[in-house]
């Protein structure tokens, strides 16, 4: 169980168990947790802890759900109120220059509108639950980078090279997304879904300054105009101050 002085950011948060360390507990250990807290931090926790809030929804919901899985530091920091819950899309834009594309790498830096992330890692505080992938394609006016920001990422419907290929995501060498069909991207004719989006049917969570793998592998290039590049984008929620 965290050593928590404050609680200040209990409130925003349905499953606040598995913050302070006392999800699963009942009878005598969940008393003895409860005792050990001061009593200004018991009678905030008993009160949260019987609440009958309206529930989290979407991405939210399903961080709430992994909570026991964060570092405690990052543990400590929501339920101070120190860091917060915040929708995000960590992406990045890669140019389709072989069969291999690695999307986040370590020597890449944050670039606004080019890659959100430097080193591959997420930094510190930071926590990202993924609940979808997008994967979008398009084609720059020319390779400056100007223009590959400005270029207009599309479905990859229009790149049957890239529909045809695969797409994996790992954390920490640990597989989030195995070898997958690309064509898991090819939304347009669903209306229901955004463009080039691919929902996870088992969330997974991503913790900071951990080495994040993207990578698509194409089984031929066949038809790729040679300024062609790709778009990836995590979504999820994420920790934030």
């Amino acid at each position: 169980m965290l050593d928590i002085d404050g609680l200040d950011g209990l409130d925003e948060y349905n499953n606040v168990g598995a913050l302070l360390g006392i999800e699963g507990l009942d009878g005598d250990d969940l008393l003895g947790a409860l005792k050990s807290m001061n009593p200004v931090k018991r009678q905030k926790t008993i009160n949260k802890l019987a609440s009958t809030g309206g529930p989290s929804r979407g991405s939210r919901a399903e961080m709430e759900k992994h909570f026991s899985e964060l570092p405690a530091h990052i543990k400590e920091g929501l339920a101070k109120g120190e860091l917060r819950l915040a929708d995000t899309v960590i992406y990045s834009i890669k140019k389709v220059a072989s069969k291999t594309i690695k999307l986040f790498e370590t020597q890449d830096t944050k670039t606004i509108g080019i890659n959100a992330l430097s080193s591959a890692r997420l930094p510190k505080n930071q926590a990202l639950l993924v609940s979808g992938i997008y994967v979008l394609a398009g084609v720059p006016a020319d390779l400056t980078v100007d223009k590959i920001m400005a270029a207009n990422y599309d479905g990859i419907e229009n790149f049957p090279a890239l529909a045809t290929g695969e797409f994996s995501l790992k954390a920490n060498k640990k597989v989030i997304v195995p070898e997958t069909s690309m064509g898991v991207f090819k939304t347009r004719n669903n209306t229901k879904i955004p463009m080039g989006y691919y929902k996870l049917a088992n969330p997974r969570l991503i913790h900071d300054d951990i080495l994040i793998e993207t990578t698509i592998e194409l089984g031929t290039m066949d038809g790729l105009d040679a300024k062609t590049h790709v778009y990836v984008g995590l979504h999820g929620t994420i920790t934030t101050p």
